[in-house]
């Protein structure tokens, strides 16, 4: 170890720990254990396991610890984007895909291709680039992951771009930010322009932010750390004040947290309320929607002074089998093709079949590492089916590995054509289409959504 630090070998990280001990130890606190020392202890923190701290001190570490509970923000509103209220329709327990028998996969495979007859299953391509990212793309620095990443920031931005979402008097709202590379990219493209905020939302502490190369632009970031669905949008503080279009964009948002962006932004953002301990106005009929439309366009003097509007949706799906019944959007085109809560668990598990395919070499490999090549947080997007919890071995010599990957893909449209419907009645206008080569991504599907003629909002001057 370097002189004055701690003695502790991090194999991980293959390098000696940096922490510097106290006076006449070896081993900083948290390896303190290390050292011989009869007379204190170390336990996990109560609050967060991942670190230790000395039983005689813990009453003094839980004040200061960064995992005790923060005083929330002004936008936190208790599950605000939570969706279903009613946890009853939810059954307790749910039966493993690998439990079920021959009979009874195949009766979920009739009710699947039954429900997808006559969806758009065949997406049209927009692979695009953007002039923002020429250099970086042709860095011969670059490798194979950057790549992947510069091409579908890349293709995400163009499609910004054909969607005329890349302008001034905007707010960008990247939901899951993680490090912000989106954003980066964004304001790149935006470099002459004025009038745009970022907010970047993130529930998770997150290292290597880029955030800190904006800080002599003319462009505004700002963290939210806050989970998706406690957000208001309405109460933070710099939409409150300026009441920028806001364009909500995203890439790879892990299943429900797709769910929960797309509700945060057309129904909390325009009916949140003003008082915190109130309740969320109630969801309005389709008949309502409808005759409510015509008149909740931005040009529109009688525009309610809350209405605040979503200029356009850009989101790179991902991750089908996190999906959360309770959560998802869809939830009425399941039930108009007679389909529930029991479905879509076996559907949301079965997703996973169209990017691993459950081969019998089936291993991290083929499964984690093709969610982590598309991400900046691999461990936020690795699958957690096993083969077994999958039902690969009542799926043996019934389906190959091809119809598999074909039931995969049409559980996945199933799912996201609720999204688009559910976008449809809101009123924007929907579609998903290929953004990126399957070389480049398995998980290669964007959905976009800009609001209908009548209700698209001008930009603020």
């Amino acid at each position: 170890p370097e002189p004055g630090r701690c003695a502790h070998f991090v194999l991980r990280k293959r390098r000696f720990c940096r922490m510097i001990p106290a006076p006449g130890r070896r081993f900083c606190g948290e390896h303190g254990h290390e050292e011989e020392q009869n007379d204190r202890k170390r336990i996990p923190c109560p609050l967060d396991p991942k670190h230790t701290v000395y039983e005689d001190q813990l009453q003094k570490h839980l004040k200061k610890c960064n995992s005790r509970e923060k005083p929330k923000p002004v936008y936190f509103v208790q599950d605000i984007n939570a969706g279903l209220k009613d946890v009853a329709e939810v059954p307790e327990k749910q039966v493993p895909l690998s439990s079920l028998s021959i009979e009874e996969l195949q009766n979920l495979i009739i009710k699947l291709k039954k429900a997808s007859n006559g969806l758009e299953l065949h997406l049209k391509e927009q692979i695009l680039s953007h002039q923002a990212l020429q250099e970086a793309l042709n860095d011969p620095k670059n490798g194979e992951s950057a790549s992947k990443h510069l091409k579908q920031q890349a293709s995400i931005l163009g499609n910004m771009e054909r969607l005329h979402l890349l302008g001034p008097g905007r707010c960008f709202v990247e939901f899951g930010a993680g490090r912000g590379k989106l954003s980066h990219w964004v304001d790149v493209a935006l470099e002459n322009v004025e009038s745009v905020q970022f907010l970047l939302v993130e529930r998770a502490t997150t290292r290597f932010k880029v955030d800190g190369k904006h800080k002599r632009r003319d462009s505004v970031f700002e963290r939210l750390q806050v989970d998706i669905q406690h957000l208001c949008l309405n109460k933070v503080p710099i939409l409150e004040k300026k009441k920028l279009p806001v364009v909500g964009i995203g890439k790879h948002l892990c299943g429900a947290a797709t769910d929960l962006a797309l509700r945060c932004l057309v129904e909390s953002y325009t009916t949140c309320c003003d008082g915190e301990d109130e309740e969320p106005a109630p969801k309005r009929s389709r008949a309502a929607q409808t005759e409510a439309a015509p008149h909740r366009s931005a040009g529109n003097e009688s525009t309610t002074e809350d209405h605040k509007p979503v200029a356009g949706i850009v989101i790179a799906l991902c991750c089908h089998h996190k999906c959360d019944w309770t959560h998802y959007v869809g939830r009425e085109f399941f039930k108009s093709v007679g389909l529930g809560p029991v479905e879509f668990h076996y559907f949301q598990r079965m997703s996973s079949w169209a990017t691993c395919g459950m081969r019998e070499t089936t291993s991290k490999a083929s499964t984690s590492e093709d969610c982590a090549d598309q991400t900046d947080d691999p461990g936020e997007h690795e699958q957690t089916l096993s083969r077994t919890e999958s039902g690969s071995d009542t799926l043996q010599g019934i389906l190959s590995v091809e119809e598999r990957k074909e039931i995969g893909c049409l559980c996945k449209r199933l799912i996201d054509h609720g999204r688009i419907e559910y976008l449809q009645q809101q009123g924007f206008k929907a579609a998903l289409q290929y953004y990126t080569e399957p070389a480049v991504s398995l998980e290669n599907v964007l959905l976009t959504a800009v609001p209908s003629p009548s209700l698209i909002p001008e930009p603020t001057k």
